[in-house]
């Protein structure tokens, strides 16, 4: 049993070693790392100055060539990395996908604001994008998964991926596309407008943001044809405002790209895959529509 056991933890997802995204130091970073970063209990992440990533596999045999990079949320303040990450590897693996769970650059004061979080989102797409044949990935199934302000993040990444950036580098990662191909957003920050999450808006754009800025990171009003498919969950009564995803999915209408927008009464936030009474189901609502994409 003792044999079973630590054979068990060396494969668990949730045990996955971290990796640097970037070979050196990072692109836009403010300062060799000075060692903020602090794991809490349920794997909270603080002062997060190194941007990585943790690679969660599929058992073997299991794998539908599909991979999901993960986006913990956290209001750009913190990552979630428990429930919002490492829990949806699990999940994920468990079904075939391959799981990638990012660790972005975010910490109040240390000034890691727009477009640095960016920055490492598009690194981690391309990283998994430039690794697909080894991980046994096609390159046209790596979607994005955020929750939150990590869903503000992966709704960037759905929008914005033909952005260009000064401080990326040349590499031939950074040369692959940025481009996810499918997009899960749960309970998900989208603009910064009044209705938008005040705290994630200030700790990704300052306190006092020019208004092109806030236009241009307000992701519904970025949404075009070539956005790719995307599934939406959120609650009525969510301290994020609803009307976040439902602004999202009316621009997906308009643009007739393929959305599907699930609506519960109750569930508050940062849920997880952990909702309560009705909402219980939504990761049965999202397995059924991975599953008509990835049979």
């Amino acid at each position: 049993m003792r044999t079973f056991l630590l054979l068990l933890l060396a494969v668990s997802p949730l045990h996955a070693e971290w990796q640097n995204l970037w070979p050196g130091e990072a692109p836009g970073a403010k300062r060799p790392p000075v060692g903020t970063e602090t794991v809490k209990e349920g794997g909270r992440i603080t002062g997060v100055e190194v941007p990585q990533y943790a690679l969660h596999k599929p058992a073997a045999g299991k794998a539908n060539g599909a991979a999901v990079v993960i986006f913990p949320g956290g209001g750009y303040s913190i990552l979630a990395a428990g429930h919002e990450g490492t829990e949806y590897a699990e999940w994920l693996t468990q079904r075939g996908f391959t799981a990638i769970v990012v660790k972005y650059r975010v910490g109040a004061g240390l000034g890691y604001q727009y477009p640095i979080p960016f920055l490492d989102a598009r690194r981690a797409i391309r990283t998994v994008r430039s690794k697909a044949a080894e991980w046994g990935v096609k390159p046209d199934r790596i979607g994005v998964m955020g929750s939150s302000a990590g869903g503000h993040l992966a709704s960037l990444c759905a929008t914005r991926f033909k952005d260009t950036f000064p401080e990326e580098t040349s590499d031939e990662i950074d040369n692959l596309s940025a481009r996810p191909d499918f997009a899960i957003l749960c309970y998900p920050v989208i603009t910064m407008e009044p209705i938008g999450h005040s705290g994630s808006r200030n700790n990704l754009a300052g306190n006092n943001p020019p208004a092109e800025l806030l236009e241009k990171i307000s992701t519904e009003k970025a949404v075009s044809a070539d956005t790719p498919p995307t599934f939406l969950v959120h609650t009525s009564d969510d301290g994020v405002d609803c009307r976040n995803s439902l602004l999202f999915a009316t621009a997906c209408r308009e643009h007739k790209v393929p959305v599907t927008l699930h609506m519960f009464e109750k569930g508050g936030h940062g849920y997880g895959l952990k909702g309560k009474g009705s909402l219980a189901g939504w990761p049965d609502l999202l397995d059924g529509w991975l599953a008509e994409r990835f049979k």
